[in-house]
């Protein structure tokens, strides 16, 4: 063992052992909080429903939340840097009439879903636009292109459904990959979700997402170019949105103007149920992921539950407000004690101007 004195400079903290708060620091974490959750989840689920961790029944869970998940991996980066978007459903939704109508019509069933995906894209360069060049804020846009694109879609396909896709394609929602229990949409998901990781925790693009995040303009004056990352993030969102499109499409084999209607809610919970900060500069893909494992399980326990769907809804919008004040509570405290000091001030102020004019 080698003596204190034989340590280099800065070798000192490396020898000693993990402090309590260090240790304390580790299982404070919110993704291994959402492991308990996760865990509890399972357990309630195995309680209601003997059949509930049989192997098959993990296809139906993954399947209930597999384009949720893809919508959401785009979406944490734009929470990240302090934004949001709102419109990942709307955006869904048109991608898949657009495709159907696609295939009505004639065309290959191939372009038609390149057609649906790009059309994404371009949803989401609007939302983008409307955002970085014209200033508007992220919030009011995206409420308003929600309306907007589930409109649009309404009014190319407002009473019909369509189908007929080609059977080969149609049975990916249905049935999973060959030899596991694991559905389509989730092995891309799981792929989208290396990349995601990768790209925002160990690239220059993920660092200058969580320095706009924690302050714009001081990213700004880093040469950070702040306007041209949050555009190409709401394109990106937009494509996967339509991506999660054709997947839903798909897995129902037919199309309708209100596909996915609702779905928004589920994608924003589980980015902030995944401890990514609703201020932006705070978040992890691995959080993202553990808070998509527990809506699946959970959806999937309270209808075993036979819970009905309105309750269901109260209990997601109960996790969504937990999932804001919970992981944020040092941010909201702080930014409430800044509020009152600076109330105090004023009206310190305000009290010292009477006293001199009297």
């Amino acid at each position: 063992m080698a003596e204190i004195d034989d340590l280099k400079p800065g070798d000192e903290a490396a020898a000693r052992p993990p402090s309590r708060r260090q240790n304390l620091g580790f299982f404070v974490r919110w993704e291994v909080l959402l492991l308990f959750v996760l865990g509890g989840t399972i357990a309630y689920g195995a309680a209601v429903s003997p059949y509930f961790l049989q192997s098959s029944n993990l296809f139906f869970i993954c399947l209930n939340v597999g384009e949720v998940a893809i919508m959401a991996l785009p979406l944490t980066l734009i929470v990240v840097t302090g934004e949001i978007d709102l419109s990942v459903a709307s955006m869904l939704g048109l991608s898949g009439v657009l495709m159907a109508e696609l295939f009505k019509h004639g065309w290959p069933i191939w372009p038609a879903m390149l057609a649906a995906v790009v059309l994404g894209a371009v949803l989401g360069a609007f939302n983008g636009f409307l955002i970085t060049r014209l200033g508007l804020p992220s919030l009011a846009v995206t409420i308003g292109t929600l309306t907007l694109y589930r409109g649009i879609a309404q009014g190319i396909l407002p009473t019909d459904t369509i189908g007929g896709f080609p059977t080969n394609l149609t049975s990916i929602g249905v049935v999973p990959i060959p030899g596991t229990h694991i559905p389509y949409s989730i092995a891309f998901f799981g792929v989208l979700a290396i990349v995601f990781a990768v790209v925002l925790h160990a690239t220059p693009l993920g660092r200058a997402v969580f320095a706009i995040g924690a302050g714009q303009e001081a990213a700004f004056f880093a040469g950070i170019r702040v306007k041209r990352i949050k555009f190409w993030l709401f394109v990106l969102s937009g494509m996967l949105s339509g991506f999660a499109g054709v997947l839903w499409t798909l897995r129902f084999a037919s199309a309708r103007y209100d596909s996915g209607v609702g779905l928004e809610l589920l994608v924003v919970t589980a980015v902030l149920l995944g401890g990514v900060s609703i201020f932006g500069g705070r978040g992890t893909i691995a959080g993202v992921v553990l808070a998509v494992a527990v809506l699946g399980c959970l959806q999937t326990a309270l209808t075993a539950d036979l819970i009905p769907a309105q309750d269901q809804n109260i209990v997601v919008g109960t996790l969504l407000i937990a999932s804001v004040i919970i992981p944020n509570g040092g941010d909201l405290y702080r930014r409430a004690r800044t509020r009152l000091r600076s109330l105090a001030a004023r009206r310190h102020a305000a009290a010292a101007a009477r006293v001199e004019a009297q």
